[in-house]
């Protein structure tokens, strides 16, 4: 049978789940699918926009199905969650989505329908990436940090290595919270601030 284009991302996919990003080669990948790297090239050129193509299809769940009638920051809200979900379900996916700028359908499909959330809410279109990059670092880079606690598993130990004292506590707190609600706190304080801002005028 012959290789396509998605047959090449769905293997990428699969070989990064099992070896990381840092495992992820355009060699590995060939010998994964039964061919020479050569064929992987036929389809990407080099590795960052095979990346890319990887990026595009893992957040395509966030803007898959259209979101349901809401206040304009609970629907931005769900697409931040959406995006969280997606990065979660695949190994290091926020690490490979934060390395990319990707012009792909479902990548473009996300933004515009960010774009026509915060628009709806009389926000103007020039000012709505000054919201949505600020709030797209936040996911990224938190679920960077959940994946990277999830792989080393080792927050618990360093923080052994703090003393006994008030921060220690603070820290053992945080690090034993649910990632998911450590998550929605951040983002509702984000949100907070952007309705006080949106109360008081144009953003």
């Amino acid at each position: 049978m012959q290789l396509n284009r998605a047959d090449v991302v769905t293997g990428a996919l699969t070989l990064l789940d099992a070896e990381g990003l840092d495992g992820l080669t355009m060699r590995k990948l060939g010998a994964h699918l039964g061919v020479q790297a050569g064929a992987v090239y036929w389809h990407f050129t080099n590795k960052q926009a095979l990346l890319e193509a990887m990026a595009d299809r893992i957040v395509e769940s966030v803007g898959d199905e259209p979101f349901p009638p809401a206040p304009w920051d609970a629907q931005l809200s769900d697409m931040a969650q959406r995006l969280r979900r997606a990065l979660l379900s695949r190994r290091d996916g926020a690490r490979v989505v934060a390395g990319t700028y990707v012009i792909e359908p479902n990548t473009v499909r996300s933004g515009q329908q960010a774009l026509r959330i915060l628009t709806g809410a009389g926000i103007p279109a020039d000012r709505a990436p000054w919201i949505l990059f600020p709030l797209f670092h936040y996911v990224l880079g938190h679920t960077i940090e959940e994946q990277a606690q999830r792989a080393e598993g080792d927050w618990e130990n360093r923080n052994a290595g703090l003393p006994d004292d008030e921060l220690n506590h603070a820290m053992t707190a945080m690090i034993s919270a649910d990632p998911a609600d450590r998550f929605t706190y951040g983002l509702e304080l984000f949100l907070d601030g952007l309705r006080h801002r949106h109360q008081e005028g144009p953003a």
